[in-house]
């Protein structure tokens, strides 16, 4: 395979709950936030720009915590300060590697971090720098899958790279049925048609209607998110065109 790259401008969504070992009463674990960073890494060298949108999930729930009586956007404002704790524990992880990194945050919070200016994280991107975006969009009622289609048609990214525990999307949920299959490939329309559940429905309108396409893999697997940009088939692709 060429070690040229397919894409040049990515947008990387990382969950909470991928921060966290499995079984672990610890919200991060620091060895997986350093494979994270690795694989960033091996993506970086080939020079691609890079941005990551990273959820809060493993410290935080908005929607759980509504659920069970708090208001809504208090609990989702709680939810946007988790993410921010999780961009930084990314932050130092990648800088331990010698990556340079920006944080943009969606609320305001100049100790921490910037404020998301899209010009200036387009800047960065342009220099080299990985670029994490944090806090949502700064309003509740949002998740952070509608963040990451936001951000990736704001500044041009070319693909959506969703990292999940799973190796793409199937046609049922694989861990309650064994005979779920798999599909290499399936188009918005087709998605909406089965109820996939790809990405929220905010998220998935936003990526529908700009042609984003989006790539679903499994984050586990040392090498694929570096195959993913250099154009092997990984996982499950979204997209507006039949195969």
């Amino acid at each position: 395979m060429s070690t040229n790259p397919r894409y040049k401008r990515v947008v990387l969504k990382v969950s909470g709950e991928a921060l966290r070992e499995p079984g672990s009463r610890d919200n991060i674990s620091p060895q997986i936030v350093q494979s994270i960073a690795s694989q960033i890494r091996e993506v970086k060298e080939l020079g691609v720009e890079l941005a990551i949108v990273i959820g809060g999930g493993n410290i935080w729930r908005g929607l759980s915590a509504s659920h069970r009586g708090m208001n809504r956007a208090t609990a989702d404002y709680m939810g946007m300060l988790a993410t921010v704790i999780n961009g930084l524990a990314l932050m130092s992880a990648l800088e331990d590697l010698g990556i340079s990194v920006r944080v943009q945050t969606a609320i305001e919070m100049n100790n921490v971090a910037e404020p998301f200016i899209l010009r200036r994280a387009t800047r960065h991107l342009e220099l080299g720098h990985v670029v994490i975006f944090v806090a949502g969009t700064g309003n509740p009622f949002f998740s952070t899958d509608t963040t990451a289609a936001l951000r990736a048609n704001e500044i041009g990214a070319e693909v959506i790279l969703k990292a999940t525990k799973v190796d793409g999307i199937y046609d049922r949920d694989p861990m309650l049925h064994k005979d779920a299959v798999r599909f290499d490939h399936i188009t918005y329309g087709e998605a909406l048609s089965r109820r996939l559940q790809v990405m929220d429905s905010t998220a998935f309108s936003l990526c529908m209607d700009n042609r984003m396409p989006i790539i679903v893999l499994d984050m586990n697997k040392p090498d694929n998110i570096r195959q993913a940009v250099l154009g092997a088939k990984v996982g499950t692709t979204v997209s507006d065109k039949q195969v």
